[in-house]
C-alpha cells in the first residue's frame, strides 16, 4: 500500500452517488494558487431548493423558491468567509463560530471545541470544515458522533502543508444509505490537484451524482498576490 498515492478525484466522486457535502484544499501543481472547492449536495426537497450566492466575504446558501422552504436550520448558511489569516469553508454555521474566535486572536480547534455534529438523527450528519492559509497550508475537522445515539461528540484536527499538486478531500459521508446515511470514516483523502481552474471546476461538477448535487464553489488564489478568481455552478439557475 502505498499511503504517498494520490487519488483521482474523477473516480473518487463518479463511484458514490452520495458524498453529500465536500471540501477540497490543496495546491496546483505549478505551486502557484492554493485551490479551494465546497459543494452540497441533497435528497430531499427542502434540501434540493438551495444556491450558492456570492458575499462580499465569500458565499451563503440561500432558498431557490422561498415557497418551499420548510425548515432552514442546518441548510441555511455561511460555507465560505475570509478571515484575517485565510479561508475558512465549511458545511453549516460552525464558519461563524470560526470566523469569531480567529477575529479575537483564538484558535480554530477552541472554536470547534464548542461545536459538535449537526442534530439530525438518526444521520447525525458530521461538521467538516477547513482553513486555508494564502501561502498554502491548511487545515481541516471533522467532528461527529462518537456512537448511533448521538449521545457524545468525537472531534479529530488534521494539519498539511501546501504541496505542490497534492490536495486533501473531506466529505460528510461514505456513501448512500437508508435509513442511516454512514458517516465519512479515516483521514481526508489525498487527490491530485490541477492547474487549470476551469477543468478542475469541470471535474468536480461533471462527476458529482446528476440527481443529488445541488451547488459548487471553487476558488483558485495567487500566493504571491492574494488575487483570486473563483466560480459559482447552481443546479438552479
Amino acid at each position: 500500500m502505498n499511503v504517498y498515492e494520490t487519488g483521482d478525484l474523477a473516480q473518487i466522486l463518479s463511484t458514490n452517488t452520495y458524498p453529500g457535502r465536500g471540501i477540497v484544499l490543496g495546491v496546483t501543481p505549478d505551486g502557484k494558487h492554493t485551490v479551494a472547492a465546497y459543494f452540497i449536495m441533497g435528497r430531499s426537497v427542502n434540501s434540493r431548493n438551495r444556491v450558492f450566492l456570492q458575499e462580499p466575504d465569500g458565499i451563503r446558501t440561500e432558498a431557490h423558491d422561498p415557497s418551499l422552504m420548510k425548515d432552514p436550520h442546518l441548510i441555511i448558511y455561511h460555507p465560505v468567509r475570509e478571515c484575517g489569516c485565510g479561508l475558512i469553508v465549511t458545511n453549516g454555521d460552525q464558519t461563524d463560530t470560526i470566523w469569531e474566535y480567529l477575529s479575537r486572536g483564538e484558535s480554530w480547534e477552541a472554536a470547534l471545541r464548542t461545536r459538535q455534529f449537526e442534530d439530525d438523527g438518526p444521520n447525525w450528519t458530521p461538521r467538516i470544515s477547513g482553513l486555508q492559509s494564502r501561502e498554502g497550508s491548511y487545515k481541516m475537522s471533522i467532528l461527529k458522533s462518537a456512537d448511533p445515539e448521538g449521545s457524545a461528540c468525537a472531534r479529530y484536527f488534521y494539519e498539511y502543508p501546501g504541496i505542490p499538486g497534492v490536495g486533501h478531500f473531506l466529505h460528510t459521508y461514505i456513501c448512500d444509505g437508508n435509513p442511516v446515511i454512514p458517516t465519512f470514516c479515516g483521514e481526508p483523502e489525498r487527490i491530485a490537484m490541477l492547474d487549470d481552474m476551469e477543468a478542475f471546476t469541470d471535474l468536480l461538477w461533471n462527476n458529482l451524482n446528476p440527481d443529488n448535487k445541488i451547488s459548487l464553489f471553487v476558488r483558485y488564489t495567487d500566493r504571491t498576490t492574494g488575487a483570486f478568481r473563483q466560480t459559482i455552478l447552481n443546479k438552479h439557475c
